[in-house]
């Protein structure tokens, strides 16, 4: 049986796929946990990859941040557990 530390990797992970997605840089942008309030840059949270989407949780509460899925020809991301992204340009 697999271990959770043995499934998760940081937010550099998801890196690709955000920038497929996103204009900028994402894994150096801010986020704002909703559930506990912790800031910290995209690429320094959990990130969970081994499933049909990616799942990225704070590494404070994890509590899930966001939810990434990548179909044929579509994204679907899930962004609630974030209170404020700031991007830098």
């Amino acid at each position: 049986m697999m271990e959770d530390a043995d499934l998760r990797v940081d937010g550099n992970a998801v890196a690709g796929l955000l920038s497929e997605v996103f204009v900028y840089e994402m894994t150096s942008a801010l986020s704002t946990c909703a559930a506990c309030g912790a800031v910290g840059e995209v690429g320094q949270l959990l990130a969970y990859v081994h499933g049909p989407g990616s799942v990225i949780r704070c590494p404070r509460c994890n509590a899930v941040l966001m939810r990434i899925v990548h179909g044929a020809d579509r994204y679907w991301i899930d962004v609630r557990g974030i209170s404020c992204l700031e991007v830098r340009v």
